[in-house]
C-alpha cells in the first residue's frame, strides 16, 4: 500500500517544550482524516512539519516518499488557520496568481465555486466579510489537483448555514487518489465525511482508527468519544 504520509518517531521541541514526542503515523491515499485534539495538543506543529514550515528535532517525516520541501509543495495544498490573502487584490486576481504559481490549479473550478458561494470576484479582498475571505481561501486550496490537502480549521469562521456546502466542496473537489487532513474543533460538523480519526494530545497520538472501528468498538460517535476522552 502506498504511503502518502509517513512519520517515524517524529519529535519537535521548542526549547524545553515538547510539542510532538516520537509519533509514528502512516496515512494512505484516498482518505478523509480528522486530526482532533484540544488546544496545545500538537496539531498545528504536525501540520507545519508536513508543509515544511518547521523541521523535526529528531525522527523523520516523508510526504509521498520525500522530505518536506520544494518538491512536496507541488503536491500538498495547505489551508492555514489564518488569512493568507493579499487585501488589495480581488478574488479574480488571486485566482490568476494561483494559476501562475501552481501547475495543478483549476481556475474553472475556482470560478464555479466563487459563483455558487456568492463571493464577489471583483471586490477587493479587504472589503469582503470575514466569512467570504475564508471561503476564498478554501476555494483556492481545493481548486488544486493535489495529492494531499491539509486544512487547518477550514469551517471555523463560516456561518452554520454555509458549512454543509463548504464540507461538500471539500469532499467533492479533491483528487480521489489524494487524502484530506482536516484539523478542527467542530467534529460533529465533519464526522459524516471522515474515513479515519486521529486523536492527539500533549504531543502523543492517542488513537488512530477508522470511524467505523470507533463506532463498533466504542459504541459511540467520534464526537462523543472525543468529549469523553478530553473532558475536564
Amino acid at each position: 500500500m502506498n504511503e502518502l504520509l509517513k512519520c517515524t518517531e517524529l519529535t519537535k521541541s521548542y526549547g524545553n517544550v515538547l510539542a510532538l514526542n516520537k509519533i509514528d503515523l502512516t496515512i494512505e491515499p484516498g482518505k478523509v482524516i480528522g486530526i482532533l485534539g484540544p488546544n496545545g495538543s500538537g496539531k498545528t506543529t504536525l501540520i507545519k512539519l508536513i508543509n515544511g514550515l518547521l523541521t523535526p528535532t529528531s525522527g523523520s517525516i516523508l510526504v509521498n516518499g520525500m522530505t518536506p520541501g520544494i518538491e512536496t509543495k507541488k503536491i500538498v495544498s495547505y489551508l492555514p488557520d489564518n488569512n493568507f490573502l493579499m487585501p488589495w487584490m480581488t478574488a479574480e486576481q488571486i485566482v490568476e496568481l494561483f494559476c501562475d504559481f501552481y501547475e495543478d490549479f483549476r481556475p474553472e473550478l475556482a470560478y464555479e465555486m466563487l459563483d455558487r458561494l456568492g463571493v464577489p470576484k471583483n471586490m477587493r479582498l479587504k472589503n469582503l466579510s470575514k466569512g467570504n475571505k475564508e471561503k476564498v481561501c478554501l476555494i483556492l486550496i481545493m481548486s488544486r489537483n493535489a495529492l494531499l490537502y491539509v486544512l487547518d480549521e477550514p469551517i471555523a469562521a463560516v456561518d452554520p448555514a454555509t458549512r454543509d456546502y463548504v464540507i461538500s466542496t471539500i469532499i467533492n473537489n479533491y483528487n480521489p487518489d489524494a487524502s484530506v487532513l482536516i484539523s478542527t474543533h467542530l467534529i460533529s460538523d465533519i464526522e459524516s465525511v471522515l474515513d479515519e480519526a486521529i486523536f492527539i494530545n500533549r504531543g502523543h497520538i492517542m488513537l488512530h482508527k477508522t470511524v467505523d472501528e470507533i463506532r463498533e468498538e466504542k459504541g459511540m460517535s467520534v464526537d462523543a468519544l472525543f468529549r469523553e476522552v478530553f473532558k475536564w
